[in-house]
């Protein structure tokens, strides 16, 4: 998989990809991340790419000219499956629409800043609006680095235990059951015996109710879902 994240500040992007299990998946080439600096792209000779709103809104608004530049640039070059801009008002980031993005080939992020970007890049390039929630933050580079590290995870062969994946929370619209490791005993806190059994069967049946339970009660909206 390739991702391409457009961004005024590629120097903190690079820095979140060099660490754990990212860093590990783009030495092993499973993942290609390249960063692209959007003040590049501006044909303005201070590098500027925002300006003020039309009609007197409040806050400045990223220029669709470098927008339209560097994305044109990316895709004279290669397909993109989506073109992604990480925005409040998109959709909201769930674990469905990350396991669809993992089987991806090429993906555009497009990090939005100030008060968001000119209404007609989303008119001309974007084919995806995503959401980490329903808040606002400074920046679309702590939702783009969200958003990667959720998506890259589910890659085949980036985790070495590709089943970890798929029993985390929120697949299958449930939440992950209580997890222990050693001690067995902890100052009076035991680990449930059924885990300890070495029955299968029975650990799988545990599990499963555990996980049923525990989202009932901490977000049933899932389970309406």
């Amino acid at each position: 998989m390739r991702i391409d994240i457009i961004t005024i500040f590629p120097e903190f992007m690079q820095h979140f990809f060099n660490y754990s299990i990212l860093k590990r998946a783009i030495k092993k080439k499973l993942i290609n991340i390249q960063i692209h600096d959007l003040r590049k792209y501006s044909n303005n000779k201070h590098k500027k790419i925002d300006d003020h709103a039309f009609g007197g809104e409040a806050g400045m608004v990223m220029c669709i000219e470098p927008i339209d530049n560097c994305i044109n640039k990316l895709k004279n070059k290669r397909s993109y499956d989506e073109i992604i801009y990480l925005s409040p008002d998109g959709q909201t980031l769930k674990q469905s629409i990350c396991n669809n993005l993992s089987t991806k080939k090429n993906l555009i992020l497009l990090c939005g800043h100030y008060k968001g970007i000119d209404h007609r890049v989303r008119e001309l390039h974007i084919t995806k609006e995503i959401s980490i929630g329903d808040y606002v933050i400074t920046g679309g580079e702590v939702a783009a680095a969200i958003l990667s590290d959720a998506v890259v995870r589910l890659i085949p062969n980036v985790i070495s235990d590709q089943t970890s994946a798929l029993t985390d929370s929120f697949q299958d619209n449930l939440l992950a059951p209580p997890i222990y490791t050693r001690p067995a005993n902890y100052k009076g806190l035991q680990v449930p015996e059924i885990l300890l059994s070495g029955n299968d069967k029975l650990i799988k049946e545990w599990r499963e109710s555990k996980a049923i339970n525990r989202t009932k009660k901490i977000r049933p909206d899932l389970l309406k879902e």
